[in-house]
């Protein structure tokens, strides 16, 4: 093994590689000096110990699930006291990416945000055939404190941008106020199971949401919202469904709300969804239901007024009633939504 008089570092097994079910390996470091590791930054797998002295330490590699049909790679990066460096690669086997959608719906609508890289390597913006951007000053709605830019780009800052295969919306300081992005679909649709798999931003005054509008809103609550995934910074990892119409909604205390505490919503991505159909209105997160609305078939716009297309939403709010019900803490600036897929599906 390395001597106590250098600092060269020696990492064992020489590969490794881990089952798509998620496992635990121990790798062995051996080296004649303290020594350190940093991530490449995924959040896939995490280490034992960060650090280690002279001689031969145990460093244990947890890896989750992996639910993707790619293989996916990780870079350790070995420095020792006396400034020897060493890098170690390590993978993951491809998975079995998890279907949720029930049985008998078929795929009509998609954005996998693949786009490549613009000339330069600039980041692509999301598809303007498919999404459109509200522009709107803070206090605009819920007394939420960002301003909403147009096209998702303020001056050199982008709000919301697609780089390696995931939309990013981002929270972030410019000048005096915070600007970010609030983008819908085209699109609407009555009834069907709508799903996006999500990573949420972490820190107090964040406000992301995946939600649903008529596509001929004219009065709120009246015409009907469906939110399919809201969560507040201060409230970190428990995620909820809704539903607001004229008979339920926040304001009044009678909204319809269904949550479920997901411990890494915020450092890895997780599969929410809403089933709505002419009977129900239904909320998941991996597949497991949260939250269940029955149309009470009075034909009461009051209660249902659910029987008409709505749109898709994607924002990331700052602040406000809810996000900044108990402060913000703008060292969590910038913060980042990442959405990797948004799918929408119909019965066939």
């Amino acid at each position: 093994m390395p001597s106590a008089n250098d600092g060269v570092i020696e990492v064992s097994p020489a590969d490794l590689e881990f089952m798509a079910a998620g496992e635990e390996k121990t790798l062995i470091i051996k080296s004649g000096s303290p020594w350190k590791v940093t991530t490449d930054g995924q959040t896939w797998y995490s280490l034992s110990v960060a650090s280690g002295y002279t001689g031969e330490t145990a460093v244990k590699i947890s890896a989750g699930r992996n639910n993707l049909d790619i293989e996916r790679a990780a870079l350790l990066s070995f420095t020792s006291g006396k400034g020897a460096k060493k890098e170690y690669r390590f993978k993951q086997m491809k998975g079995e990416p998890e279907n949720y959608v029930p049985e008998g719906y078929s795929l009509v609508w998609q954005d996998e945000f693949e786009e490549p890289r613009l000339s330069g390597g600039k980041p692509a913006l999301p598809n303007t055939t498919e999404w459109w951007y509200e522009v709107a000053a803070p206090g605009w709605v819920n007394n939420e404190l960002q301003r909403y830019v147009a096209d998702g780009v303020l001056g050199q800052d982008t709000c919301a941008m697609i780089s390696d295969g995931t939309l990013k919306i981002i929270a972030r300081k410019k000048g005096g106020e915070v600007v970010s992005a609030r983008i819908n679909t085209l699109k609407a649709w009555k009834y069907g199971y709508f799903e996006a798999r999500l990573k949420l931003p972490k820190g107090k005054g964040t406000w992301p949401a995946f939600w649903m509008m008529p596509k001929n809103s004219s009065v709120w609550p009246d015409d009907g919202e469906i939110d399919i995934m809201e969560e507040v910074g201060y409230r970190p990892n428990w995620v909820s469904s809704s539903i607001h119409c004229k008979a339920y909604y926040h304001s009044i205390g009678t909204q319809k709300t269904g949550e479920q505490y997901i411990p890494t919503a915020e450092s890895d991505f997780h599969v929410y969804a809403v089933e709505w159909t002419e009977d129900y209105i239904k909320g998941f997160v991996n597949g497991k239901c949260h939250f269940t609305f029955n149309n009470d078939k009075t034909g009461n716009k009051k209660t249902w007024p659910f029987n008409v297309p709505f749109y898709l939403k994607l924002n990331l709010a700052w602040g406000g009633d809810w996000g900044g019900a108990e402060g913000v803490d703008e060292a969590a600036l910038p913060a980042t939504y990442e959405i990797d897929y948004v799918r929408v599906f119909q019965k066939k």
